[in-house]
């Protein structure tokens, strides 16, 4: 087998942690002794085991003895800092491995290029770049986040073959259960969900992922004048909510308020996001609310819930967006259009 086929496999493990791992990055790793894999671990939550310990740990008694004349292939550059885990790259130098392999360096300022330093200081062979826009893929997120100081934007609407996002500006079913089902472990996966105060009146939703198992996005609320009433939804106590606004700067319960200028909006927000952690934020509505975030150019992918079939004649204008389709997925009756920002797409 190859050194691709090995982080193939560390990729496949990473994405099992999909949504559970922020703000780190998802990682997997697998050990190799003379083609065969003796252990394998991924990152699964923040605070516990790194991929690296979990691969290590993985391996029988009877295996353990092999460790100093194996490799060990992992999809992300092994941590060198103390943080809630002891350093990986440590435990990598004092097993004294045969050799590393990386997918991808780590972009993280507490990390970039030291892992790698100390591994190759205690001798041990370091190849990287193997796979490494796979690699880069899989943490798009955390590298948006660390390189461009903001998280990794996601938009999401639902419109009728004419255009419109509800009947008579009424809350309207356009998507089919399956598409519900797909925005919901969307949700799942983001870090952050975000709605205006137009969205949160007209369809007081909550913003959770009760159509699957998976954990509720953090929620954001974008309403200047607090218009909302906190009996709403988005109020309850299901997921961390935060309110961005022009009148109180305060926090109760599960919920922060935070003050926003309205100027230059959409960037004070993903600089306000960014101090705090937030790394991903799928963004749901409304169409005044979307427009921004494309007129402004920051947002990374596009999915367009469509029903081809649906004319709804008058209603809320979907936003204006002309962009070149990267794929079409069939959802029984419904489509869903996908869209990647060919400005903003580094991988």
């Amino acid at each position: 087998m190859t050194d691709q086929l090995y982080l193939q496999r560390c990729i496949h493990l990473a994405k099992k942690a999909i949504g559970k791992t922020y703000p780190n990055p998802m990682v997997g790793a697998v050990i190799v002794h003379n083609d065969r894999i003796i252990g394998e671990g991924f990152h699964k939550k923040a605070g516990e085991a790194h991929a690296e310990i979990n691969a290590i740990n993985s391996v029988k008694d009877e295996d353990l003895h092999l460790l100093k004349e194996s490799s060990i292939y992992v999809s992300l550059e092994p941590c060198s800092h103390f943080g809630k885990t002891p350093p990986c790259a440590l435990k990598i130098k004092d097993i004294n491995f045969k050799k590393v392999v990386i997918g991808v360096m780590d972009s993280h300022d507490k990390v970039s290029g030291k892992g790698i330093k100390i591994i190759e200081d205690a001798g041990i062979s370091v190849e990287s770049g193997i796979l490494e826009e796979e690699s880069l893929a899989i943490n798009k997120r955390f590298f948006t986040f660390h390189q461009k100081r903001r998280p990794y934007i996601i938009l999401k609407w639902a419109k009728s073959s004419d255009g419109f996002m509800d009947k008579n500006f009424q809350p309207s079913q356009i998507s089919n259960s399956l598409c519900k089902q797909f925005v919901h472990k969307m949700r799942s996966e983001e870090h952050a969900i975000l709605v205006g105060k137009n969205t949160a009146l007209h369809d007081n939703p909550s913003l959770t992922t009760r159509e699957v198992a998976g954990r509720n996005p953090i929620r954001i609320l974008i309403d200047f004048k607090l218009e909302v009433p906190e009996d709403f939804a988005i109020y309850n106590q299901e997921a961390e909510t935060i309110v961005f606004n022009s009148v109180k700067s305060e926090v109760k319960k599960n919920v922060q308020f935070i003050l926003i200028e309205k100027d230059n909006f959409v960037q004070n927000l993903m600089e306000k996001l960014f101090k705090l952690n937030i790394q991903s934020v799928l963004v749901e509505g409304g169409s005044f609310t979307l427009q921004q975030f494309i007129n402004a150019n920051i947002w990374d992918e596009a999915f367009v819930l469509k029903s081809p079939d649906l004319k709804l004649q008058n209603g809320t204008k979907a936003p204006d967006f002309n962009f070149e389709t990267e794929q079409r997925i069939d959802f029984r009756d419904n489509d869903i259009e996908y869209y990647i920002n060919p400005e903003n797409n580094f991988i």
